[in-house]
């Protein structure tokens, strides 16, 4: 069974002070919840989210993310809580999970287990990557690997019709080009 969950998690999964994280009003979204509801949870049970778990934009930080990439769209008043977004570490998102239990929370949090899983282990086969320079069977077994990590990553996320998708990653002395075939679904 395909988690149809994936990949809107993985869209929402940004770099902010060299971490991943998720915005709190991105984090509320996938729950089918009100932002409000995701803060509340943290302030009920401030035990469960030590530093390192969820942490509050800086207001440079806010206006950053809304000149790059449009998160959080400026749309008028009443659309935004008047305090900055906090964003959710992994850890504090495996907390939250703890505490959200419907059907729907389950759900999203298997996706962004998923999620971090995949993009953590990607970045570890790009590492040992160039560390086996003179096994180039096993150089060619992680490009593999890392391609097929790309894949599933995005394979949901691209649109599917009849077409050839290429991925190239340049990685300083390493260019990787990865070719997806997509037939059209009926």
């Amino acid at each position: 069974m395909e988690n149809l969950l994936l990949p809107k998690v993985e869209e929402k999964i940004i770099t902010l002070r060299n971490q991943q994280i998720i915005l709190d009003c991105d984090v509320a979204e996938l729950y089918g919840v009100e932002t409000r509801e995701i803060n509340q949870a943290v302030r009920n049970n401030p035990e469960k989210f030590p530093e390192g778990y969820v942490f509050q934009l800086e207001n440079q930080e806010v206006v950053s993310l809304r000149s790059k990439i449009l998160t959080l769209k400026n749309v008028g008043r009443g659309h935004h809580s008047k305090y900055p977004p906090k964003a959710f570490t992994e850890k504090g998102l495996y907390m939250l999970a703890t505490i959200l239990k419907s059907p729907r929370a389950v759900q999203t949090t298997i996706a962004i287990v998923e999620a971090y899983a995949k993009l953590k282990e990607l970045s570890r086969v790009l590492v040992e990557i160039p560390q086996q320079q003179d096994d180039k069977e096993a150089q060619r077994r992680l490009l593999q690997r890392s391609g097929q990590l790309v894949e599933d990553l995005m394979s949901d996320v691209l649109p599917k019709q009849s077409s050839d998708t290429t991925l190239e990653l340049n990685l300083a002395m390493l260019k990787f080009r990865h070719t997806v075939h997509r037939e059209k679904e009926e």
